[in-house]
């Protein structure tokens, strides 16, 4: 093998989206030196679907809003799972985080007054999500990706990270990882890692993910010796493209409902007050009283019902379509026309006027569009310390989508932009601290090294074998109709049966031709992460016999108090790699402090 392509840095990130450039953003303003290592192209990164807005508590439109009634409504929305620490730090910097942004070039829409305007979404009490149009996302990454380009960041864009590597102590410190276009590997050495590699949606059939999600980062930080943690918790977003079947599963943004938007059956009714009140009754409240709030202010018009936290619309819109009462292509019908003027919603809704009028030749100034649910997002992740993001090896932090801990059971819409930002920075600073305070450069273990390049390479050395894209479809088949929406004990047994099935044939994946623009190669290296990530979800919905959050089981259709009390941890106790034996045990939450208790309680006086 020739001589390998060879970068030391004081910190890498894997994954340029939100989390990944606001990380590399802080460590290169400590003037240490810094890689961003993205799998797609700079700027392509799935922060950029993120349409509504970024939730942050800045009163600007109710002045009563504040970083306390932020923090109750998340861990309401996430069933109370979450844990608190990354909840409170969330709610209390995201102001800070967006005025950054703005201060960075971020164009906010704006309130009359010259404020940064903020609209409802679901789930939270007060209109708190900071937007532009709804095209928010994109315009987060292209203030950040500005921002790290002037800093001079080394950007290695369509390069695959397909392992961590690590020094005698079990401590990272460093990559193995190849070039896209060529299939040359690369390897990098760095005094700290940070994992900012998004989410896993590419496992299930329908989804708005986009192709990176393969569940890359949860992969490699598992092989490497990191806990993961509520990987049963995926978010299916109530509303994806349901025709045409072509464009399938793209996301139609909560902001068409924040904006007022209403869902309705094939008899045109708005069906969603059908649910509302026996939702909170049973979910949600902890009281009578607090149900009956809850409820007149949704039905009295306060927040329409559409508005509720997406797993519990999503759930209704299965409902809807599971009783005969859904849309000719299996959804229900979005109806943004009968509530806003034509001007008004290109205005207001830019993108998603172009997206349905060009992608499936409705005007959605005029007619309903066909929406349902569709897997959109995993609240569970690798496990990280809330103040540094940290995770359980030394010199390994993770934010964004691929940590765990901070949505709980089910993730509140906009809270993932604020996310990003709140616990990309801090992933930054731990990581810079660590840097600097280590004096030798890295140096790696080249036996490992060849271990890895090897296992990457080996689908070229056989003659005949399976077929990756065979394997992908089914593993994705399999955890649509198993491991989705609504889950029950026998399929997910089934489900975990048939996945050790196919991590032994994706043993023996088999591919042809060179390196270089190899689809098929690129596929087989995603294959070993997407059925790490598979079998965790389908443990954790095994064993989480509760319906909870983005964790709905049919045979245990109510949440169970005593369960509400533990995260599932997975870990690879005795070996590191895709081969390994995975366990899952529950765990205690974090015990919330009491003057954060008292935060429920004053709102129940």
């Amino acid at each position: 093998m020739s001589e390998i392509e060879h970068h030391d840095y004081d910190v890498i990130v894997i994954g340029a989206g939100g989390a990944g450039l606001r990380a590399a953003i802080e460590a290169k303003g400590r003037g240490l030196r810094v890689a961003l290592v993205c799998k797609s192209l700079l700027g392509k990164a799935h922060t950029v679907m993120a349409e509504g807005g970024v939730a942050a508590a800045m009163g600007n439109v109710y002045a009563e809003d504040n970083w306390k009634v932020h923090f109750r409504d998340t861990m309401r929305g996430g069933k109370m799972l979450n844990h608190w620490r990354m909840a409170q730090l969330h709610a209390q910097e995201s102001p800070d985080r967006v005025q950054e942004l703005e201060a960075w070039g971020a164009l906010f829409d704006r309130t009359k007054d010259g404020k940064i305007l903020q609209r409802d979404f679901g789930g939270h009490r007060y209109a708190r999500l900071a937007h532009v149009g709804d095209r928010t996302g994109l315009e987060l990454i292209r203030t950040l990706q500005q921002r790290a380009v002037s800093m001079d960041i080394d950007v290695f864009m369509e390069c695959k990270v397909v392992r961590l590597t690590t020094d005698d102590d079990g401590a990272v410190n460093g990559a193995v990882a190849y070039w896209r276009p060529t299939g040359e590997f690369v390897t990098f050495g760095a005094k700290s890692v940070v994992l900012a590699t998004g989410g896993v949606g590419k496992s299930w059939k329908f989804t708005s993910n986009s192709w990176e999600s393969t569940g890359d980062g949860h992969a490699i930080a598992m092989w490497a010796g990191a806990s993961l943690i509520d990987m049963e918790c995926v978010q299916f977003h109530p509303t994806g493209m349901v025709w045409p079947l072509s464009v399938r599963g793209i996301l139609v943004t909560e902001g068409v409902r924040g904006d007022g938007g209403v869902l309705r059956n094939s008899d045109g009714k708005r069906f969603m007050f059908e649910y509302v009140a026996d939702m909170f009754r049973a979910e949600t409240a902890e009281s009578e009283d607090e149900a009956d709030r809850w409820y007149d202010d949704h039905t009295a018009g306060r927040r329409p019902p559409e508005l509720l936290p997406r797993d519990e619309v999503a759930r209704s819109i299965n409902s809807e379509v599971k009783a005969g009462r859904g849309s000719p292509h299996g959804g229900v019908f979005l109806d943004i026309a009968s509530r806003r003027t034509a001007d008004d919603i290109r205005k207001r809704l830019p993108s998603m006027y172009h997206q349905f009028m060009e992608l499936a030749g409705v005007d959605i100034t005029r007619e309903a569009m066909e929406v349902g649910p569709t897997c959109h997002y995993i609240m569970g992740g690798v496990q990280v310390d809330p103040d540094t993001a940290a995770t359980a090896v030394p010199g390994l932090y993770a934010a964004g989508e691929v940590a765990g801990g901070m949505h709980g059971s089910n993730r509140l819409g906009g809270n993932s932009l604020s996310d990003l930002i709140v616990f990309g920075r801090r992933a930054g600073i731990a990581a810079a601290d660590r840097a600097e305070s280590m004096a030798r450069e890295p140096k790696l273990n080249q036996a490992q090294v060849t271990e890895y390049i090897d296992e990457a390479l080996a689908p070229f050395t056989r003659d005949s074998g399976e077929n990756p894209y065979d394997l992908q479809h089914e593993l994705q088949e399999l955890m649509q109709a198993n491991v989705g929406i609504i889950r029950n004990e026998a399929e997910v047994v089934e489900a975990l049966e048939k996945l050790d099935e196919l991590k032994q044939r994706a043993a023996n994946v088999a591919v042809g031709g060179g390196r270089a623009y190899n689809p098929g190669w690129n596929l087989a290296t995603d294959l070993p992460s997407m059925l790490t990530v598979s079998t965790c979800t389908a443990q954790g919905a095994r064993d989480r016999r509760e319906s909870r959050g983005g964790q709905t089981r049919e045979d245990f259709p109510k949440a169970d108090p005593e369960l509400g009390k533990v995260n599932f941890v997975q870990r690879q106790p005795s070996g590191r790699g895709f081969s390994s034996e995975i366990t899952i045990t529950p765990e205690p939450l974090p015990v919330m402090p009491d003057e954060l208790m008292a935060i429920f309680e004053e709102e129940s006086k």
